[in-house]
């Protein structure tokens, strides 16, 4: 209940008031201002101790500032209180109208959780109001969005009792005043870091200017500036000096050119292909000797300080020596260490890259695919019951006896890739379907050949004059047999003493004439270290078709071998 002098307690209470926060607003920094608001509770607001407990970003509260008890200081300064509890004690208690009190009867289930506090001693309460050594009283401080900014603690009223209505009320707008005062403080520590930045960037920015032409002048490798947009897009604005002796033309000569003068005929379609913002791209491009060079274009887009006309820098680097590394390395993983041809893999990556799983039998002659193109795809269905001549029914509307005319999977039929949809083609497909000639009678059917060449002889060279020999022997037959076939045609050695040719566009009497002039080049002796050696060869004449796989195609060349070379003696089998 009031008493009369309770207008003179407010006035009173209100001038302190009034002049500690009048306090909040004259601190400069952020700790500053969190000290000050709680000293102005400990010196206005008539409590012995006081705590500002700040949110961190990561949700968590630390506490930030406290007044009343140097030994309470140094125990909880710094210490953090997790946000779940934190938000449990904001909704135990009582609400008083903003502010959170938790009375000792309720708050001893707080006293394992995690957030700093501290303890004084004391008697019990002797009357309703008195305040306990355990009781606890919260002020939030919230932002004006509503975000929480951090938690005000205070104990230890000096009159021993817990605040009433005119307290509280004071309590609750020192908290309101006191997160405007966080809040300025924050703002004015955010704007002082800005202008810092600000003038640490301007700085770095004349820093990086000086840099940035040091390094591009002095760069050990290319550097361009080329111009972006307009009639004069891509034209070199300034090259270093790097760049100049790579390319043998001077920074003069340079800036009549843009890279795609430059560019080898054959890169053109990767140069245009990159991206002007951060695109990579690895070219040749040309010499003043007119050899060329493989490089690695590197990108990226500069504008001025107002935004202006924007420039492209490219960076080069001169990347000869890698790619001819690149090249042998991939040589050698597809070709034969010892005589240089091509080995199993490339010998099956080539001829898979002719076949398709597609049957041959299954290709649809002209006339046909004209008329699937409008019934259907593939060949032409059978009629089905009074079917015409074109499929279509005479009992009834011109309704189509095969599939939906325009059901086409995928795109249109014979749009898409070699074998259609898995290893099928539409009867428009580009891919050239292999084809297996007869073999009892020449029609004048082209197809790929392939040879399977079996040496004769050979295991007794190696087992009479050693592996060096052997491997002479070898490297000389590989010579014979790339020496008489066509540019367009490949010899391979699957391993051992075993070779294959591929030859494509062949009848069956030019690859069995193709058989006979290779075995007869391998027949004349060989000499090694001046002493000859002879050995023959049995060859084996297989198709390649659509529809067999590759290991299928080298499989039916090898049985043709092995068959030809059983039904010769073994003395004509081998020459030497």
């Amino acid at each position: 209940m009031e008493t009369e002098s309770e207008p003179y307690v407010r006035l009173a209470t209100l001038r302190q008031l009034h002049r500690v926060v009048a306090e909040l607003n004259t601190a400069r920094s952020l700790a500053d201002t969190l000290q000050t608001v709680v000293d102005g509770i400990v010196v206005g607001l008539g409590y012995e101790l006081a705590c500002v407990n700040l949110v961190r970003p990561d949700g968590d509260l630390v506490v930030a500032a406290f007044a009343g008890d140097p030994a309470a200081e140094a125990l909880i300064t710094g210490r953090v209180g997790s946000r779940a509890s934190w938000d449990r004690r904001l909704t135990m208690g009582e609400n008083w109208d903003g502010l959170r009190f938790i009375p000792h009867s309720e708050g001893w289930v707080l006293l394992e959780d995690d957030v700093p506090q501290w303890h004084t001693d004391g008697p019990d309460p002797r009357f309703e109001d008195e305040w306990h050594p355990e009781d606890r009283l919260y002020a939030p401080m919230y932002a004006t969005g509503g975000e929480l900014l951090g938690v005000i603690s205070v104990d230890r009223p000096r009159n021993g009792r817990r605040p009433g209505a005119w307290g509280r009320e004071a309590l609750q707008m020192y908290a309101f005043q006191a997160a405007i005062a966080i809040s300025n403080a924050r703002l004015r520590a955010n704007m002082q870091r800005a202008l810092v930045r600000l003038e640490r960037e301007q700085q770095a920015l004349r820093a990086s200017e000086e840099s940035f032409r040091q390094a591009f002048e002095y760069a050990p490798s290319g550097m361009a500036i080329a111009e972006m947009g307009g009639d004069q897009h891509g034209r070199l604005l300034r090259t270093n000096d790097a760049l100049c002796r790579l390319l043998g033309r001077p920074a003069s000569v340079l800036r009549r050119y843009s890279f795609s003068d430059l560019v080898h005929p054959e890169d053109i379609g990767t140069l245009l292909r990159t991206s002007a913002e951060g695109g990579r791209a690895e070219l040749r491009l040309g010499r003043r000797d007119g050899t060329y060079v493989w490089v690695s274009l590197r990108n990226s887009v500069v504008a001025d300080a107002a935004d202006g006309p924007r420039f492209l820098l490219t960076h080069v680097e001169d990347i000869e020596e890698r790619k001819r590394h690149e090249l042998q390395l991939a040589h050698r993983a597809s070709h034969d260490s010892l005589t240089g041809l091509p080995n199993s893999a490339e010998l099956r990556s080539r001829l898979s890259a002719r076949l398709c799983r597609r049957p041959q039998s299954a290709r649809a002659t002209a006339i046909e695919a004209l008329d699937a193109a409008y019934e259907g795809r593939g060949p032409v269905p059978e009629p089905v019951g009074g079917a015409g001549e074109h499929g279509f029914r005479s009992d009834g509307p011109h309704t189509f006896a095969g599939p939906d005319p325009f059901d086409f999977p995928g795109g249109p039929a014979g749009l898409g890739p070699p074998g259609g949809g898995p290893g099928e083609a539409g009867p428009y497909d580009h891919h050239v379907h292999a084809v297996a000639p007869a073999t009892d009678v020449d029609d004048g059917t082209k197809g790929l050949a392939v040879l399977f060449c079996d040496l004769d002889g050979f295991k007794s060279i190696n087992d009479r004059f050693g592996h060096h020999t052997g491997d002479a022997v070898l490297i000389e037959v590989a010579r014979r047999l790339t020496t008489g076939v066509r540019d367009g045609d490949t010899v391979a050695r699957l391993g051992g003493d075993e070779f294959v040719v591929l030859a494509d566009g062949l009848g069956a009497a030019d690859a069995a004439d193709l058989a006979v002039r290779l075995r007869n080049a391998i027949i004349p002796p060989i000499r090694v270290d001046g002493r000859p050696v002879r050995v023959g060869a049995s060859f084996g004449i297989g198709w390649a078709s659509c529809g067999m796989s590759a290991d299928e195609v080298l499989r039916s060349a090898d049985q043709r071998m092995y068959i030809e070379k059983r039904s010769r003696s073994k003395a004509h089998r081998r020459a030497g």
